[in-house]
């Protein structure tokens, strides 16, 4: 129920979590590296644009989509509902339906559509620079890596009558990412990989009844993030580990938050990847020494944490990498409450930062106008 509350409530201060040992998962199969992925990596990557359509302008069809969201919007804050159902059993979180909906949500538009408490902090493009350039001159670079909302992968799902024609269900997200790349940051944009594995051979890259994305997706984001740090951390020592994909049952979180007198939402099957070391079979732990350093929210949690085990962020990509990142993750919010752990994990240890050469900043992207806490500057250290 913690993480329910975590939604709920989603921007509290929150405890970090790290995560722990877990013991070895059963009934697998084994399964090789996806070969094919740096081609359809690169493929996604170079597609990003087209994904994101014309910049300066929203189609009709988007406007129609975004239009309607902010219907469904509507009538779930009126009835205080924190799910809306879709089609064929998918059920989407209201906060997520929302964020799509409002439009453009920074600079002089944010204290309009932000569900910050202050309305300085309305505002995530500050914040996040002044993250960056504190980074920066530690000689830390940042992966800004937010989880793209269910319904701007799964549009089809929330609205199956309204046809997008192939364009971007998130036209403002999009054109919000470009300001990053003013200022120079690299923002890891999930979408175009996520979008042409829509539907892959491990099911969706989302799940259906729950808030996060399926261990299918947390596998491509795991894979997304070797391909930006590759020539960065090349000389890194490397481990072996084994790798192996399950069938897993779990209760999503959105079928606990629907209203009671909704129908019952049977268990969710998914498609996990288990990782561990290949000699003793051991769970992954973070390395407080690793140069890569992973941050967050709940997604960088699940399936190690909570929903699974030896399955989660930090076990792909140890998996991918060959070598254990760091991780600060937390139940709560992603987005001003992880910076303050990191900030205190700093403080505690005066050489922390000058161990990390990369920091991948990951939450949901509903986090830029939903964050009642809102984006305030945080330092990194002393």
């Amino acid at each position: 129920m913690r993480i329910l509350a975590g939604i709920r409530r989603s921007l509290e201060p929150t405890r970090p979590r790290v995560a722990g040992n877990f013991g070895p998962g059963a009934g697998r199969l084994q399964v090789p590296r996806n070969s094919g992925f740096c081609l359809t990596l690169f493929s996604c990557l170079a597609l990003s644009r087209a994904f994101a359509g014309d910049s300066g302008s929203v189609s009709e069809s988007q406007k129609k989509f975004i239009g309607e969201l902010a219907a469904k919007s509507r009538s779930a804050q009126s009835e205080n509902a924190a799910v809306i159902p879709g089609v064929d059993g998918w059920l989407f979180l209201s906060s997520d339906i929302r964020f799509l909906s409002v439009g453009q949500f920074w600079g002089a538009d944010a204290a309009k559509v932000s569900r910050a408490h202050k309305p300085e902090s309305a505002d995530p493009i500050p914040a996040i620079v002044d993250f960056h350039d504190q980074l920066k001159k530690r000689g830390v670079e940042l992966l800004l890596m937010p989880v793209p909302p269910k319904a701007a992968i799964y549009p089809e799902k929330i609205l199956p009558d309204v046809d997008l024609h192939g364009e971007t269900a998130a036209p403002y997200l999009a054109r919000f990412y470009d300001e990053f790349r003013k200022h120079e940051i690299d923002v890891v944009d999930l979408a175009p990989v996520f979008l042409q594995n829509h539907a892959g051979e491990h099911g969706p890259v989302f799940c259906k009844t729950d808030t996060h994305w399926s261990g299918f997706g947390c596998v491509l984001a795991a894979q997304t993030i070797k391909e930006k740090i590759r020539e960065k951390l090349a000389g890194q020592p490397r481990k072996d580990y084994a790798a192996e994909w399950k069938e897993t049952t779990i209760k999503g979180d959105l079928g606990d938050l629907a209203r009671p007198a909704a129908k019952k939402i049977e268990p969710e099957k998914i498609v996990i990847r288990t990782v561990s070391d290949k000699e003793t079979g051991a769970a992954i732990n973070p390395d407080p020494n690793s140069p890569l350093l992973i941050i967050g929210d709940s997604h960088t949690l699940v399936f190690h944490d909570f929903l699974g085990e030896k399955s989660g962020l930090l076990d792909q990509v140890a998996y991918e990498t060959g070598f254990a990142p760091d991780l600060i993750g937390t139940r709560g919010s992603g987005a001003t409450s992880v910076r303050v752990s990191l900030y205190r994990r700093a403080r505690k240890d005066s050489g922390y930062l000058a161990k990390k050469k990369v920091i991948v900043w990951c939450f949901a992207a509903r986090e830029f106008t939903e964050s009642d806490q809102g984006w305030d500057k945080v330092p990194v250290g002393q």
